[in-house]
């Protein structure tokens, strides 16, 4: 009998994952470890090896860490339901002119959930994953907090996590620095694993080349999306483009075609297949829209308080306030303007190291 009870580990095959499993269960824990296969590599028309937390090699490391410490560890399917939401989010989203983050829509709508059943399934108590994060309660609210490692900080991608997720997950990682994770791992004899880099790709783009994830994805999406043209922000014709689905807001490469000076994605309209180009300072920003919101740290998002937002993963972020909330959408105002606020990226809202909640800006 455990000290602690059960808990269900997520693992990936990464050090994250496998320290976080061998802590739990040098505390008191029974560990059972679960490795999900999210995506099928001969489906995506990637240039490159498999590589990843679906990779095969990255299963047998996770697999290889349960011999050896002597838990169980189960390989679960969930392709279908992780293609059904996020791939095809992530299709919908480009489609419709927006840049989306399907790595926390996957946190948060099918990781989770996946665990959860799983967890219920096996009698445990718990589960657990190699992110970077604290978890905290206060007046009956779980919310999730900045790590200790600011470097390695993944609150950010956390925002939509539920009560009842939370009030279940551990983050064993929470106050411990990356290189006291990869100096444990070394110590416990996985070398190889302690050297190991993180990895930043996308799952289902193990390239990061998202324009022939698409292209594979649609049949005929070159024919149908050829011959857009660019505008400048007066609303001049500069040039053309091979479709509106492969551009993002704040892009500055890529463009395929010099203009004599840099020029950026400003706006992108799919109804006409526009791209709308101008100077850096035409991507300011003085607010935004949010939807898709979920709150955290209090059961509703406080109005008219100063709140640290970011809008992208490792954003500096500034300071804005929540004018309102209508119809579940929140409308921000920046205390100073803020440049590059992309469609379909999330936003975090935060007090002090707290996540107070977060959501998907639309516009």
């Amino acid at each position: 009998m455990s000290k602690h009870g059960k808990v269900l580990v997520a693992m990936s095959g990464g050090i994250d994952s496998t320290v976080s499993a061998i802590m739990l269960q040098e505390q008191g824990y029974e560990v059972i470890g679960i490795t999900m296969k999210t995506w099928d590599y001969a489906n995506t028309g990637g240039s490159k090896k498999e590589t990843g937390c679906c990779s095969l090699d990255s299963i047998n490391d996770a697999r290889q860490v349960a011999v050896d410490r002597d838990f169980h560890h189960f390989i679960i399917d969930i392709r279908d339901e992780f293609g059904d939401y996020v791939i095809d989010d992530f299709v919908d989203e480009y489609m419709s002119g927006r840049t989306p983050n399907p790595c926390i829509l996957c946190n948060t709508h099918i990781k989770w959930n996946a665990l959860l059943r799983r967890a219920d399934a096996m009698d445990c108590e718990f589960i657990a994953t190699g992110h970077y994060a604290r978890l905290n309660k206060e007046n009956d609210r779980y919310y999730v907090s900045r790590a200790a490692d600011r470097n390695k900080d993944q609150s950010y991608v956390l925002w939509g996590l539920s009560q009842e997720c939370m009030a279940r997950t551990k983050f064993p990682l929470a106050e411990l620095q990356k290189p006291e994770v990869r100096q444990m791992a070394h110590d416990w004899g996985y070398t190889d694993l302690a050297k190991k880099g993180d990895s930043y790709e996308i799952c289902f783009v193990p390239d990061n080349n998202y324009r022939n994830f698409l292209k594979n994805r649609i049949d005929g999406l070159e024919e149908q999306v050829a011959g857009g043209k660019f505008l400048d922000v007066q609303g001049n014709v500069i040039g053309t483009h091979d479709g509106y689905p492969f551009f993002t807001i704040g892009q500055r490469k890529g463009l395929g075609t010099a203009f004599g000076k840099p020029m950026y994605v400003t706006d992108i309209r799919p109804d006409d297949n526009v791209v709308v180009l101008g100077d850096q300072d035409d991507l300011i920003r003085n607010g935004m829209h949010v939807s898709r919101i979920n709150p955290m740290k209090y059961d509703s998002f406080p109005v008219g308080e100063d709140l640290y937002t970011m809008i992208r993963y490792n954003d500096k972020g500034s300071l804005g306030v929540i004018n309102g909330i209508k119809n579940d959408e929140l409308e921000v105002e920046f205390r100073t303007n803020v440049r590059g606020v992309a469609p379909g990226q999330s936003a975090v809202f935060y007090e002090g190291d707290d996540v107070v909640g977060g959501g998907v800006i639309i516009k």
